[in-house]
């Protein structure tokens, strides 16, 4: 059912078409609840300012843009300028509130599909809270150079030094309405506020006069889940050229996963659930016990207790642009200085 509501809801958001009159008339009350808590974080006395340098990726729409990659490539970057990077987040869907540092091993239900994601990508320590704040405090104690929150941009009670907004190039800011009439959760006027827009992929109907950066997400291997091989995505499409796949995606954007296949030549069954589906074994049983299954690495992270024969998930890499990667290193190096000399 929820499926069918997110796939109902996100063609009215990307057609051209206005949405219907239900969800316009929700947008209001969206809107006044969205001033009356900024209004309220921004005068509370509980607004936070780390001690260390603090990057807010994040991004202004429901659903995925692509913000995960982006945050595994700006913690590389960190490393070869000479930092250790720290990851804050609140790990969305989890059935835990609890404050702790997530490694490879963590249980995705306790603490959320992207920090496990994160961590095993990430050079740093990832930390997930309920409170985003509180992770980013908890980080602080761990003797990091640099903190980077895996969204959080709507959060104006936690101080930031630089604030990135990711927008999918090809859905872009959809209809221009806010939620539930459209996928803004806040309004388009925001983009103009933040540090860095990166689109992923290319933007043809970006605002005009709006500075972008783009990234792509390049696939680079193609891993079994229980780890024992990895393909070239060439190799892995040869590879089954014929047999039957199919794939599997929670994510907010299963299109952009399944055009990749697609791309790559793979021939394949959709098999699609709402973004953060917590899997269970009855979700595969269906299959036929010869079936092929690729699906998304956030997907895999949740998959892989399961015990799934011939199962198989897609890295993916963000390719950022030289223009974007001087303009931040330069950004991040200048603050690091700054707040060293501080001390």
């Amino acid at each position: 059912m929820r499926t069918g509501i997110e796939n109902h809801l996100t063609r009215h958001w990307y057609s051209q078409r206005r949405p219907p009159w239900y969800l316009r008339m929700l947008e209001p009350i969206y809107r006044v609840a969205y001033r009356r808590v900024q209004t309220a974080q921004q005068s509370s006395a509980k607004t936070f300012q780390p001690s260390i340098p603090l990057i807010v990726v994040g991004n202004i729409t429901a659903g995925g843009t692509g913000k995960t990659p982006l945050v595994v490539a700006l913690s590389k970057l960190a490393v070869t300028l000479g930092l250790k990077p720290g990851i804050a987040s609140t790990g969305y869907g989890r059935n835990s509130r609890d404050t702790f540092e997530v490694t490879v091993e963590s249980d995705a239900r306790n603490c959320g599909d992207e920090p496990v994601l994160l961590a095993r990508h990430c050079a740093g320590p990832v930390v997930v809270a309920a409170d985003r704040s509180e992770a980013v405090r908890r980080l602080q104690q761990m003797n990091v150079d640099l903190i980077i929150s895996d969204d959080g941009l709507q959060q104006s009670g936690l101080r930031r030094d630089l604030d990135i907004c990711v927008v999918d190039g090809e859905r872009g800011v959809g209809n221009g309405y806010l939620l539930p009439a459209g996928p803004l959760r806040e309004p388009a006027e925001r983009l103009e506020t933040v540090d860095y827009v990166i689109t992923n992929g290319e933007w043809p109907a970006r605002p005009e006069g709006l500075d972008t950066h783009t990234m792509l997400l390049s696939p680079t291997t193609v891993r079994s889940l229980d780890g024992s091989e990895q393909h070239t995505p060439s190799d892995f499409t040869n590879l089954f050229t014929g047999i039957e796949v199919h794939a599997y995606a929670a994510i907010g954007n299963p299109g952009r996963f399944f055009h990749s296949l697609e791309s790559l030549g793979v021939k394949f069954v959709r098999r699609q659930f709402p973004d953060h589906h917590q899997y269970r074994r009855l979700d595969f049983a269906q299959l036929p016990e010869d079936a092929v299954i690729v699906m998304t690495e956030k997907d895999a992270v949740k998959c892989h207790k399961l015990g799934l024969k011939n199962a198989w998930y897609l890295s993916v890499e963000a390719i950022l642009t030289d223009d974007f990667t001087a303009s931040i290193s330069d950004r991040i190096k200048r603050l690091s200085k700054e707040i060293s000399q501080c001390r």
